[in-house]
């Protein structure tokens, strides 16, 4: 277990579905058992630490060699739920995503051709062994995407404060039951597509639904803005209600009232474009 750090890691929002123990397999649902009776168990940081640990050999390790025993842990009303980090398979699947986020000549100097080339063959070859395989963590870069919060509704916010200087950061995120999160999705991409038809948002929720129906219909989802709170005054954080916005908005177009949506829906992209252009910032 690494020690705790004031160092504060990557800007990062997180999707999580956690999943009650009777989801899994017999073998590995006795691992996760025996895991949630531990008295501490990693936090977001640690998983980050140990990710950005991989990157300092020479030359990095693009994707773990083996597969992460630990997870996330919840317990709802009185059911062990944990959500698996599958760190191996999302460095993989984050892999994929690089050549379209970093320039050529950076991306080479993070990680050269050859060690991507590698991992890219390792992947499909592990694909071929695992091809139901999927993460139970989304992640998100220096945003929170506009579909994700569709899943929530306000009153699931969870905000707490920072503490003192130096303390524990300031946190934010939303919890929600799967059949919650199902139903506001489908009502959600009904409200686009008779509004607007086949868009990118209405695209990116498909893309969500078709993730979440993977999982144990007594999931929790929960909405984590992870390292994202570091990227905010701690003002700002406290006022930043997402999930009301993006509620605001569809009900708006649900009554024909365009120019409320508007005006709701552009609170929320000027907040988030903000944060965005912190990412470029010196």
């Amino acid at each position: 277990m690494p020690a705790e750090s004031s160092v504060v890691v990557p800007y990062a929002s997180y999707l999580r579905v956690y999943e009650p123990l009777a989801a899994f397999p017999r073998p590995e649902r006795e691992h996760w058992q025996l895991y949630a009776k531990r008295g501490r168990v990693p936090t977001a940081q640690d998983e980050l630490r140990r990710s950005l640990a991989d990157l300092l050999p020479t030359p990095p390790v693009a994707v773990p060699v083996h597969e992460s025993a630990d997870a996330f842990v919840a317990v709802v009303d009185g059911v062990v739920c944990v959500c698996p980090w599958r760190t191996r398979l999302r460095g993989w699947l984050a892999l994929e995503e690089l050549p379209r986020t970093l320039p050529p000549p950076l991306l080479d100097a993070v990680l050269p051709e050859v060690v991507r080339d590698q991992a890219t063959a390792d992947y499909a070859h592990w694909r071929d062994l695992n091809p139901d395989a999927r993460p139970w963590i989304r992640t998100a870069l220096w945003q929170v995407p506009v579909r994700w919060f569709t899943l929530f509704a306000d009153e699931e916010r969870m905000y707490e404060r920072a503490g003192a200087p130096g303390g524990k950061p300031a946190a934010l995120r939303y919890r929600t039951p799967m059949a919650q999160a199902r139903r506001r999705l489908a009502r959600a991409l009904k409200t686009l597509r008779d509004a607007a038809g086949d868009g990118p948002l209405a695209e990116g929720l498909v893309d969500v639904g078709r993730w979440l129906e993977e999982f144990h219909p007594r999931s929790l989802v929960e909405l984590d803005y992870g390292g994202l709170a570091h990227a905010l005054p701690d003002a700002l954080l406290a006022e930043d209600r997402s999930a009301a916005d993006v509620g605001e908005a569809l009900a708006a177009l649900r009554d024909g009232d365009d120019d409320a949506a508007g005006e709701a829906y552009g609170r929320l992209t000027e907040r988030w474009r903000a944060v965005r252009d912190r990412q470029f910032a010196n």
